[in-house]
């Protein structure tokens, strides 16, 4: 009787375990600074391909009501917009209460649910109104509207610093976070700190340890809130996937049971292309790092200084892309990209980065075989742009079998053009556009044959980047470049 009265215990433990635990996305309004569309559909992927949640994601969160929470175990908070109502707002509470949790993300440090008002940026309530009053003791934070804000966005490590928690539990002391890093929150007596970063102050930051991720008790029940996750780019850095898919096991059931990984929203293939992206130095819009998600074929890295960039770790990577805008590189840094290139790896060149490294002749003489020029040099008058016109950049004739070209369309886009531009005789056409504010070519290969390099022009507006053909030419450029083009 005792070994059927113990199997019957470890199988109901085993399908307590098994048991998926149902989780609500609550979401469907953001300040302009955060995409809740875009970011909403990561989190919901995270989870899962975590293979432990069943996922529902509702937009029209006001009218909940404490029977319409009652089937989940966890909500996840991806909202920073209008109230929800006295009604929806205490089925919330009495949610965590009653021993379930929340998962609060990012955004949600500051608005109206914390009595304040955005007048070109956020400021205390005129009225005098306090906001949801039991929302800071929920998120166990606030955030004094003058101190709302953070430095320039950068790579940076995350520290675990509670790794005896059960979100923390197993996994390395600290993960990378492409992010922005909230500073100068005040955390309430009830948050317990899990995890830290740097504020750097060379990145704008205050010189300390700022929290990132905490755990607050509510009730009987738990939250965790995650400074991370401005956008898709940030979710994808498989830390923050992680630490994401662990705290909503937690929160809604006590305990994790996931390994030390999550998949940031697709399983990777391990013959993928190995990219590094290059920022820094000019100013983009954050769609840019979209062109990078959603394919099992690719992983990749980023850096925001050619110093970060261009060092003895390079050798790892298939290709680079490059989208910042520095005029020069050191000798190491050259030395580095040059026997990059040499060993048969490639770059992959977009719109302002036809401005990179002009200080050397030989990566845009020979590598890019293209240069803007920034001011008259000689007999070359200075090269000019536009913001915002429309034009169609078209296959050239002959290059409709190039693998940058396969299945990719005309491309009509509102972009900046470039015109009286410095091109090599010797680079291969594979787009180019008849507009009179633009040079002819606008897609093509360097003039060295044996050096892979694309050169891209659009790439200025979000538009553009999210326009299917266009992320169909730099997915295919980028494999190309990688030397795994099909």
């Amino acid at each position: 009787m005792k070994r059927i009265a113990l199997f019957l215990l470890m199988a109901a433990a085993l399908a307590a375990q098994e048991r998926r635990l149902k989780v609500l996305v609550l979401t469907g309004d953001m300040d302009q600074y955060h995409d809740w569309r875009a970011t909403t559909a990561v989190l919901k992927s995270i989870l899962e391909n975590a293979g432990r949640f069943d996922v529902k994601v509702t937009e029209q969160v006001p009218g909940l009501t404490a029977r319409s929470l009652a089937p989940f175990d966890a909500l996840v908070l991806n909202y920073n917009g209008p109230r929800w109502g006295a009604e929806t707002e205490r089925a919330v509470e009495e949610f965590i209460r009653s021993g379930k949790g929340m998962v609060a993300v990012h955004g949600v440090s500051y608005g109206v649910f914390f009595g304040q008002e955005f007048q070109g940026r956020w400021r205390a309530s005129s009225t005098g109104d306090a906001g949801w009053v039991v929302y800071p003791e929920m998120l166990g934070a606030t955030w004094k509207p003058e101190n709302i804000g953070h430095g320039a966005r950068h790579v940076f490590p995350v520290k675990w610093v509670d790794r005896e928690h059960p979100v923390a539990r197993g996994l390395e002391e600290t993960f990378l976070a492409n992010d922005e890093l909230y500073h100068r929150m005040d955390l309430r007596p009830n948050a317990h700190v899990l995890a830290t970063a740097f504020s750097d102050p060379k990145t704008g930051g205050t010189g300390r340890d700022e929290p990132m991720v905490w755990a607050v008790p509510f009730g009987s029940g738990r939250v965790v809130q995650i400074t991370l996750g401005h956008d898709t780019s940030s979710m994808s850095q498989p830390g923050f996937a992680a630490a994401f898919a662990r705290s909503t096991e937690w929160v809604a059931s006590g305990a994790v049971t996931q390994g030390t990984r999550a998949a940031a929203g697709i399983v990777v293939r391990p013959d993928a292309a190995r990219v590094l992206v290059v920022t820094g130095g000019h100013g983009y819009p954050a769609a840019f790092y979209s062109l990078f998600e959603g394919y099992d074929d690719i992983r990749w890295s980023h850096a925001t200084t050619p110093q970060a960039a261009f060092n003895a770790r390079l050798k790892d990577y298939d290709a680079v892309v490059l989208h910042d805008l520095y005029n020069d590189l050191g000798e190491a840094e050259r030395g580095h990209l040059r026997a990059f290139l040499e060993s048969g790896k490639g770059v992959v060149s977009i719109h302002h980065a036809i401005v990179d490294y002009t200080a050397w002749p030989w990566f845009w003489q020979d590598v890019i075989g293209g240069k803007y020029f920034e001011q008259p040099l000689g007999e070359h008058a200075k090269s000019e742009y536009k913001e915002g016109v429309e034009f169609v950049a078209t296959v050239a004739k002959g290059a409709a079998a190039h693998p940058v070209m396969r299945g990719v369309p005309p491309l009509p886009v509102d972009d900046e053009v470039y015109r009286n531009m410095w091109h090599s005789p010797k680079v291969t056409v594979l787009m180019e556009t008849d507009h009179p504010l633009n040079d002819r070519p606008v897609v093509y290969t360097g003039p060295d044959p044996k050096l892979r390099a694309v050169y891209i022009q659009p790439g200025h507006s979000e538009s553009t980047m999210r326009y299917p053909g266009y992320r169909r030419l730099v997915h295919n450029a980028v494999m190309w470049a990688a030397g795994k083009a099909r």
